[in-house]
């Protein structure tokens, strides 16, 4: 990575030049300045069609105008976040902010203005990087630095809603009146420019407006998740085919690999990928994958592809590395396998969204109890939770733009709600038995499965997203022998 000029803008008059203290360049000529501002080509793109989410974005920004009438409503994407020094994270764009236009742009903001019962939306965005002023080569985030961006005509062009020069923005908003909210957490000057016009508890109210209305998927989004589950399948076998590699390795052989399906075919992985193997299966979010990978062990993978439009699949399968599970192994994959076949079997219209959960606890609280690792009967078990020594989490979540979708939702409309056709959600039973837990015979130590699939609740039932991934014993073995083969 260069590093030879300042991250600052020049102010458009005075032209200073600042650089970074050990720049190798003292400063910049009159005749280099001049002729940086001429000589470029018109770059500006036209006749764009809009995205394809763009009518799904309008429609949203419908419902939510109409949810507060009268009120000014602020959504922002999002700034960069610094790494280390003067280099930055990977931008990603808030959720809220995504779902509301598609879009994925750092620094954007976007605004609802009341007009009579309606409002009118205005994205706020960076333009173009000026030339006159030398902004696109002097700064450190202008154009010839970190690439084009587009004009605000043609975002207007790409997103179906006017755009305007957001650093605009923050004194516009100083200046309002009336009602408004902010979604929070994501651009602090945003933030400080309406500390005298919102409340916590009404900024509150809109986020979890905006995460209630992602419960239900429209259509557009249940084929980006799809996507998302297709290409992940595809990582996995990748995994399959490379596990020698990981064993001369590391985990990081099987992270890496998936990395590659996720960053080809998608913007990114969802969430930090789990590769976990031997013990390491029974830390739930072991995402460190420096340990070994060894033939006889089984290995936890739990990783999803993000796709460009920022949908997250999220799908675990517990592999024997050498391509057969032990005895013992078996035993306790089945049981869980079986407990998500309860849990898959209770999803449909009209449940409540805790029957899966406890359609699949109860079937790991009898397992449990017949193989005489805890008191029975199941019943007792499940009245004073005792499974979850080893069962641990929740059995699924809500899947989406995030990869734990709807957080912020009420409780009575998310586990305490009921299940209606368009929601996505994972089913995800496990069974660990720490490397350290005297209360279960040493064969059952530092043995972890997991089997997690993405499940899309249908007018008449369900259907499994991810069903193209093996799930039974047998047929995993036979699918990797395929791929190994």
């Amino acid at each position: 990575m260069t590093d030879e000029l300042t991250p600052e803008t020049p102010d458009e008059d005075e032209q200073p030049i600042k650089q970074r203290k050990n720049g190798l360049y003292p400063g910049v000529s009159d005749e280099l300045a001049a002729s940086m501002k001429s000589g470029w080509a018109d770059t500006e793109l036209r006749d764009l069609e809009p995205i394809e989410q763009a009518p799904n974005a309008a429609a949203r920004r419908a419902a939510l105008s109409a949810r507060f009438p009268g009120e000014r409503l602020v959504i922002p994407a999002g700034n960069l976040k610094t790494r280390s020094n003067d280099t930055e994270y990977d931008f990603r764009a808030s959720t809220e902010y995504v779902y509301l236009t598609g879009d994925q742009t750092d620094d954007s903001v976007l605004v609802l203005e009341p007009n009579g019962d309606a409002h009118d939306a205005t994205l706020y965005r960076l333009p173009r990087s000026n030339r006159e002023n030398g902004e696109f080569w002097l700064n450190g985030m202008g154009e010839l630095w970190v690439g084009r961006r587009n004009s605000l005509a043609e975002s207007e062009a790409l997103l179906g809603v006017p755009c305007k020069d957001v650093r605009e923005l923050a004194d516009a908003l100083a200046d309002a009146t009336g009602p408004v909210r902010v979604v929070r957490g994501h651009d602090a000057g945003i933030e400080t420019a309406l500390a005298d016009k919102v409340t916590a508890e009404r900024d509150e109210e809109l986020r979890v407006y905006l995460s209630e209305a992602r419960v239900v998927k429209d259509a557009f989004e249940i084929g980006e998740l799809q996507k998302a589950v297709d290409s992940t399948v595809r990582g996995f076998e990748d995994v399959v085919k490379v596990l020698d590699k990981a064993e001369a390795t590391s985990e990081r052989y099987i992270e890496g690999t998936f990395f590659l399906r996720a960053r080809v075919e998608g913007n990114d992985v969802g969430y930090g990928s789990i590769c976990a193997a031997g013990p390491h299966a029974t830390t739930l979010h072991w995402v460190r994958n420096n340990g070994a990978v060894r033939s006889g062990d089984l290995l936890l993978l739990d990783a999803g592809v993000e796709t460009n439009s920022l949908y997250t699949a999220d799908v675990t399968r517990t592999l024997p590395i050498n391509g057969r599970y032990t005895d013992l192994q078996r035993k306790i994959y089945d049981a869980v396998y079986e407990a998500q076949e309860a849990g898959i079997a209770a999803v449909k219209p009209g449940a409540n969204f805790r029957d899966f959960h406890d359609a699949s606890q109860r079937v790991l609280a009898e397992k449990l109890v017949e193989w005489g690792l805890v008191e029975g009967p199941a019943d007792r078990v499940l009245e004073l939770a005792l499974q979850r020594r080893w069962t641990l989490h929740g059995t699924g979540h809500m899947l989406g733009l995030d990869v734990h979708d709807c957080a912020a939702a009420r409780t009575e409309a998310y586990v305490n709600g009921t299940l209606e056709p368009g929601m996505v959600l994972t089913v995800e039973p496990g069974l660990y038995f720490q490397a350290d837990d005297l209360t279960v015979p040493e064969e059952y130590r530092g043995i972890g499965v997991r089997i997690e699939d993405d499940i899309l609740v249908t007018e008449d039932g369900n259907l499994n997203l991810s069903a193209a991934l093996p799930r039974r014993s047998d047929e995993v073995e036979s699918w990797m022998a395929g791929l190994k083969g």
